[in-house]
């Protein structure tokens, strides 16, 4: 269904590009002699590829995610695959008709209504009148916006307008959907909702490609996934393998002086290869910090918490004796039961005090890395229901008497 051979989108940073009227292209051609005589020779401008030899393919039917980190260019890749901007070198071919949500509000206009976006949306994508009245009640109750429809879409805020834009392209049944990280402007009950229907329509065969920061969203659509780094594809291949080395790599990018007093963090497990996954007997998470003044007697605290950095669990240990400058402290688990995904750890030293008391701070870090979790989900199918811990349960059906 899709086709990228050797893709590459080069711009000139400083370079200014601009929509002409017909006027501005005639005055601009009155004003190129003058131009020509007064331009230098020198080019400060810089070029910057920001996508360089990308090529791969994607079968029919086939959720391919794309990950990456800022700036490495999933969303060129998606616009030129959407047909909104040209390669500057290589080519792509889509074989079927492409829905595409790169932004929120795409191809709506704000004076235009939200029954009226809904019907312009649904002809950018090349659907009949027909076939969008066919299927605009299951679109609007989708979105949930029918209060809404005949109010200009000024007035909407920008998660309605993500969800109209959502409801239209996945309802219009394109046999490409494309969709870059605009789910994130959602609420949490309707990006599960979006996920779901993203399910659905690769069930039915069609193919998508799907942009997120989020891991847990990929592990759970996507059948493989492309990695770009710099522009470039770092990795490609099945969903669990790719995750895991770029929460590996991304856990594992650290900055600045380490001796500088922050906490670093390292983890040994019974494999030995700092990512924790199934079955591992025991596991040693180690904390090295620098302290300016030794602390008798005091207490040395340890959260973990989660992408939005809520408290998944916590530790604290009293009557602690750290000297001055650089120490190690390790914290034994015997087992650590969490969904895959990348947590955050914080730790705190205090001087006396104790779990109720507290005492004065002394230093309170961000552990670097991450921790990288990398298990087999064995909670509940569906993240809306499947929490945090990664627990396996047996259910027994018995008659009663």
């Amino acid at each position: 269904m899709i086709t990228a051979t050797n893709l590459g989108k080069r711009y000139v940073i400083g370079e200014r590009q601009r929509y002409l009227a017909l006027r501005d292209v005639l005055t601009g051609l009155l004003r190129a002699p003058l131009r020509s005589k007064t331009r230098t020779n020198g080019n400060d401008s810089k070029t910057l590829w920001a996508l360089r030899d990308v090529s791969f393919e994607v079968g029919r039917g086939e959720v391919v995610g794309i990950v990456g980190r800022n700036g490495a260019g999933k969303s060129t890749l998606l616009k030129i695959l959407s047909r909104v901007t040209r390669p500057s070198e290589g080519w792509a071919e889509l074989r079927g008709r492409v829905g595409s949500l790169l932004e929120v509000g795409t191809g709506f206009h704000p004076e235009l209504t939200g029954r009226e976006n809904t019907f312009l949306s649904g002809a950018i994508l090349g659907m009949s009148n027909r076939e969008i009245e066919q299927k605009f009640d299951q679109i609007v109750a989708f979105a949930e916006v029918e209060r809404f429809l005949d109010t200009p879409l000024k007035h909407y805020s920008s998660g309605m307008q993500m969800r109209l834009a959502f409801a239209v392209a996945a309802h219009l049944e394109p046999e490409i959907l494309v969709i870059d990280e605009v789910l994130a402007v959602g609420d949490l009950e309707f990006q599960k909702k979006c996920l779901g229907k993203m399910s659905e329509v690769a069930g039915d065969g069609r193919t998508i490609l799907f942009v997120s920061h989020q891991m847990g969203q990929i592990r759970r659509l996507c059948d493989r996934v492309i990695w770009l780094d710099r522009g470039q594809i770092r990795l490609s291949g099945a969903t669990r393998d790719v995750i895991k080395a770029y929460e590996f790599a991304s856990a594992n990018t650290v900055e600045g002086d380490r001796e500088s007093g922050i906490c670093f963090l390292r983890w040994n497990t019974a494999r030995g290869d700092h990512v924790i996954t199934d079955d591992e007997p025991e596991i040693t998470l180690t904390f090295t910090v620098r302290l300016e003044h030794p602390v008798m007697r005091g207490h040395f605290g340890v959260a973990l918490l989660n992408e939005g950095d809520a408290v998944v669990a916590g530790w604290g240990f009293d009557e602690i004796n750290i000297s001055a400058g650089l120490n190690e402290l390790r914290l034994r688990l015997q087992s650590l039961p969490l969904r895959p995904g990348v947590y955050g750890m914080t730790c705190s030293v205090f001087d006396g005090g104790n779990n109720l008391t507290g005492g004065r701070l002394i230093e309170q870090w961000y552990a670097m890395p991450q921790l990288v979790v990398d298990t087999r989900p064995v909670a509940h199918p569906q993240d809306r229901w499947a929490g945090v811990l990664n627990l396996p349960g047996e259910l027994i059906v018995q008659k009663g008497e």
